[in-house]
């Protein structure tokens, strides 16, 4: 049996507490979590969380990963030092450093390289951050 991620069974959570609250009867998210996990199958939710984990797919990004993408727009190659699982597992903190530093400045009469950075991508390796021309912080090339 394949179960919906971590993330998809907390918002079934939230909207079962909202239905009910909706028909008057009161109810905890605890108590919400607990009535998805029996609905489930689970005696509780610790039980199907626990489950759930383990049927989770791999995580897409390793320490020691080569990648390329684009950093502000500009293309980079280099290496993932550091991942951190961040809501559920859908997405992650990474720490790139760059080959080859990357001038993260569109200004002809000055320039700042960065050679390492910290940004949050999904699991596609797109950030949800953009610029203000709507391009993401950082995308990978998966």
């Amino acid at each position: 049996m394949t179960l919906p991620t971590i993330d998809a069974l907390k918002d079934q959570a939230k909207r079962l507490r909202s239905a009910l609250e909706n028909s008057g009867q009161r109810s905890s998210h605890s108590a919400s979590l607990e009535l998805v996990a029996r609905q489930h199958g689970f005696k509780d939710w610790n039980a199907l969380s626990a489950r759930a984990r383990v049927n989770a797919p791999p995580p897409p990004f390793s320490v020691g990963q080569q990648v390329r993408g684009a950093y502000l727009g500009q293309a980079f190659t280099g290496r993932i030092r550091g991942v951190a699982a961040m809501s559920g597992d859908s997405q992650f903190r990474l720490t790139v450093e760059f080959d080859e530093a990357v001038d993260v400045v569109t200004f002809e009469s000055f320039s700042a390289f960065r050679k390492r950075v910290n940004v949050v991508v999904d699991r596609a390796g797109v950030s949800p951050k953009k610029r203000s021309d709507g391009v993401p912080h950082l995308k990978l090339a998966l």
